[in-house]
């Protein structure tokens, strides 16, 4: 039975970086503001990051097992100083939460 990835691209408030954020890796999708989509794995260890243009999120790591359902949310709201310091380290453009 496969596991299933679903992200949500979701934002409480204003969001200046808005956009759609494609999946890296073998993972091929995007997930528009207010989305959500879902993506079917095999079990097992895998990796996630977003990306939108030069932005990206961190690699996020995570095991699937059998019939799981592994959900992260991401935005590109951040705080002033790491809004600030993304466009230097475009890696904190956007944020990626575990659910």
């Amino acid at each position: 039975m496969p596991a299933t990835l679903k992200l949500t691209h979701k934002a409480i408030g204003v969001e200046v970086r808005r956009g759609t954020y494609e999946v890296d890796g073998e993972l091929a999708g995007s997930v528009d503001m207010n989305d959500t989509i879902e993506m079917t794995l095999v079990p097992g260890r895998h990796t996630v990051r977003l990306r939108n243009g030069r932005n990206s999120s961190r690699t996020e790591t995570f095991d699937a097992a059998d019939g799981e359902t592994i959900a992260f949310r991401c935005t590109g709201k951040r705080f002033l100083p790491l809004f600030l310091a993304s466009f230097a380290f475009p890696r904190l453009a956007i944020k990626l939460v575990r659910e």
